[in-house]
């Protein structure tokens, strides 16, 4: 059971947070009673703090009285040290990407199964758009979702490729085919998709990493890579790659300066 507080002096505080807690990978949509059970809180009691945490931005309630996790802690996740620094620091990037582009550029990284979007610029054209900052979507129909799951550890892959709904006719279904494009993507360095998340929209991505590690994914969408595929993919690159050295340069400085720390501690 996650979070459960109900032990007699639990304080309010944890009780909010077991309510929250309550929420994982497979519990994104809660019943009033499905949370309190799995916060281990009465059925009043939880009814009471789902309220205060509601009208906080914390929870929100969806068209069948469901709750759900609330924007108002996607927005304070974004000032995370990770997430804040890796938008910040992509943000010229992203820029520079859009100026030479003009076409709508995506920045994702990897939550569990999905694809979660960070930061978007739009573009000019009027091609369909379905993600926003916050969105989480299916990784096997999205640029950025396949080079994230090409370098995802085994188990997403498998757990991923176990189940791959159709989003559009275009999208891949088959667990082999998507195993080849994924290999390719390894081999190539970069993603493409066409028409497999929203008709009319097709996207090119690539990784960005710091050291050898892929932490992001960075991505354009268009409508067709027909004619313009090798200069779509050179300007990811070069966006990337600028990203990738902005992260090490402030991963190193943030070591020294908490080696200069322990240091004067000593």
């Amino acid at each position: 059971m996650a979070g459960n507080s109900s032990s007699p002096g639990a304080t309010v505080t944890s009780r909010a947070l077991a309510l929250l807690g309550a929420f994982d990978e497979d519990h994104r949509r809660l019943t009033l009673t499905e949370l309190a059970d799995r916060a281990g809180l009465p059925v009043p009691t939880a009814h009471r703090l789902a309220a205060e945490l509601v009208a906080w931005g914390a929870l929100a309630r969806v068209s069948d009285g469901r709750f759900v996790i609330g924007r108002r802690l996607w927005d304070i996740g974004l000032l995370a040290p990770l997430q804040a620094g890796l938008v910040e620091l992509a943000s010229p990037y992203l820029n520079d990407l859009y100026g030479a582009t003009l076409a709508t550029v995506h920045l994702a990284v990897r939550d569990g199964t999905e694809v979660l979007y960070l930061d978007r610029l739009r573009g000019n054209s009027s091609v369909p758009i379905v993600s926003t900052v916050g969105t989480r979507l299916p990784m096997h129909a999205t640029g950025v979702g396949k080079v994230l799951l090409a370098h995802a550890p085994a188990e997403v892959q498998r757990a991923v490729l176990a189940d791959l709904p159709r989003l559009t006719a275009y999208t891949l279904t088959q667990p082999g085919h998507l195993r080849r494009q994924l290999t390719q993507v390894r081999r190539v360095g970069y993603a493409t998709t066409s028409e497999e998340m929203s008709l009319g929209a097709c996207s090119a991505a690539v990784p960005i990493r710091r050291g050898d590690a892929v932490v992001a994914a960075l991505g354009i969408v268009v409508a067709s890579l027909r004619n313009d595929r090798p200069r779509l993919v050179a300007a990811l690159e070069v966006a990337a790659r600028g990203i990738g050295r902005a992260l090490e340069r402030n991963f190193q400085s943030a070591e020294a300066s908490h080696g200069s720390v322990d240091s004067r501690s000593g």
